[in-house]
């Protein structure tokens, strides 16, 4: 599939030529901030992390801006809508943000049982499939009564919002929360007054052959919904290639462009194009500089002392493969012995989606592979592995500007964000050991160690290489790591995709 050739100039993200024009909508299941009511009884928000929200936002500094979400929390849902303020840094920016408040047990089934975890599993590879999924008549009521129901909800906003603004309008749908929605807005628009459809899918996207786990009905409404984008964007060539695939695979009358990049479906054309995912590098680098994360700093140092660190940042979720990198380390020093007492494996996780049951069994299991090393291996001089459960992000910068190693072996990942964060920040030419089932792969495989990520042997290998590899090549690696994350930051993530809109003439 030939992909439209990424400007190399750095598009400026402060005057997009786009959106000089246009109105933009943003559809996400998440808003930019979350409200919280005081005992006063004023009202206050915090902002989202991440660098998408910045990205997104520094939109809002040259165009009408309307961000869609669900509301997250009682307050969000009294704030309801209206217009937010927010300092992203160079000057504040405005926008229109609507809250929707779907009926709770909806949300729960749009959100509890089709999105996460049925999707979210499926698009991760992640289904025991001897055992599970079971698709029941209540999963058919969860996608029916929730996840029809909470898009139908979105695409009525979007129609809304793009009626009202006065002007063209481009709709910037987020994820696998939301494939219903585009087909929703198409048909209740007439083609004059319809905005220009963008969806971007943040995780992966397997082949046709484990789609199959869905029933027709599901899966054909997910791939015409997404069909009915103007472009489909993915983090990866293979997630696109896939979709692609699936879609030859499971919609009999649609045609496939594999050189073009084109999927031509009820008489529409749906360009398919990957846009990697990326970070906020200078806002990064502006919180690595704080005094806060210097404190940390400190503290991470005296926890290793003069031992070498290996590092995972992670959520706990099962694509994560956290207990397979504990297996790798405990095969590394049993091969390997002259690490012992001489390394520290760090592990910054943050528990996840513990409504769901196979992510509190995965907490269960984690925690029962640190306890086998650290009764195997440690002392009372040495504690092998060291878990520090909760968020927080300054620490995690904190421990990432300490690494010799960092391990990102997840089974399957959108584009994983650590993998790109620990390079910018760490101050120790530290190595990279990238698994290539991770969307950052495809960027950075030249300046990691890859490894595939059911190999624990080779994985442990890799930490050996990692922690016993010249400085020389140790420095040449961490430098093309800097500079491809660098030169392929979030807004050139965002400037991509709307130079594609334009040069499509979308």
């Amino acid at each position: 599939m030939s992909q439209d050739k990424a400007s190399q100039n750095t598009a400026n993200a402060n005057q997009p030529p786009l959106l000089s024009n246009r109105a933009l909508i943003i559809a996400a299941n998440r808003g930019p901030v979350t409200f919280q009511t005081a005992q006063d009884g004023s009202r206050t928000f915090s902002r989202g992390t991440g660098g998408l929200v910045t990205a997104l936002m520094g939109l809002a500094q040259h165009s009408e801006v309307a961000w869609i979400a669900c509301a997250r929390s009682e307050d969000d849902v009294n704030w309801g809508q209206g217009q937010v303020t927010l300092d992203i840094g160079r000057k504040p920016a405005t926008m229109h943000l609507n809250f929707l408040s779907p009926d709770p047990v909806a949300y729960d089934s749009y959100y509890n049982v089709i999105a996460n975890p049925l999707l979210w599993f499926l698009q991760h590879s992640m289904w025991d499939l001897p055992l599970a999924p079971v698709i029941d008549r209540q999963t058919w009521q969860a996608w029916r009564e929730g996840y029809v129901a909470v898009n139908q909800l979105f695409a009525d906003a979007i129609v809304q919002e793009a009626r009202s603004s006065g002007q063209p309008a481009l709709a910037m749908l987020q994820d696998y929360h939301l494939y219903l929605a585009p087909r929703m807005v198409r048909s209740q628009m007439r083609p004059a007054e319809r905005p220009t459809l963008l969806h971007f899918v943040h995780i992966p996207w397997p082949g046709p052959e484990y789609w199959r786990i869905l029933p027709p009905a599901m899966r054909q409404a997910i791939l015409d919904g997404l069909c009915a984008v103007d472009l489909l964007g993915f983090q990866t060539q293979a997630d696109a290639l896939n979709f692609m695939r699936t879609c030859q695979a499971y919609l009999p009358r649609a045609s496939v462009k594999y050189g073009k990049g084109r999927i031509w479906h009820r008489n529409h054309a749906t360009h398919v194009r990957q846009f990697p995912i990326s970070i906020d590098v200078k806002r990064l680098q502006q919180m690595a500089r704080s005094a806060e994360v210097e404190t940390l700093r400190g503290e991470v140092a005296s926890m290793i002392g003069e031992q070498k660190l290996i590092l995972r940042v992670e959520r706990i979720e099962p694509s994560k493969n956290i207990v397979r990198g504990f297996q790798a380390f405990e095969e590394m020093l049993e091969s390997h012995p002259e690490h012992l007492e001489r390394v520290t494996f760090v592990a910054i996780l943050v528990p996840s989606r513990l409504e769901v049951p196979e992510y509190r069994s995965y907490l269960d299991a984690v925690m029962a592979a640190v306890g086998r090393i650290n009764a195997r291996f440690g002392n009372s001089r040495w504690e092998p592995v060291r878990v520090l459960l909760g968020e927080s992000y300054p620490r995690a910068v904190a421990a990432m500007q300490r690494y010799d190693v960092l391990l990102v072996n997840s089974i399957a990942d959108g584009m994983n964000l650590v993998a790109k964060e620990g390079p910018v920040v760490n101050q120790r030419d530290g190595v990279l050991v990238l698994s290539e089932g991770t969307g950052a792969r495809e960027e950075l495989e030249g300046g990691a160690l890859v490894i595939a990520p059911c190999d624990v042997y080779a994985t442990a290998e890799a930490l050996h290489v990692g922690l016993t590899m010249p400085a020389d090549e140790r420095r040449a690696r961490a430098a093309l790591l800097q500079a491809v994350i660098a030169r392929n930051d979030i807004s050139a993530w965002l400037n991509n995709q709307l130079e594609t809109v334009a040069r499509l003439k979308l």
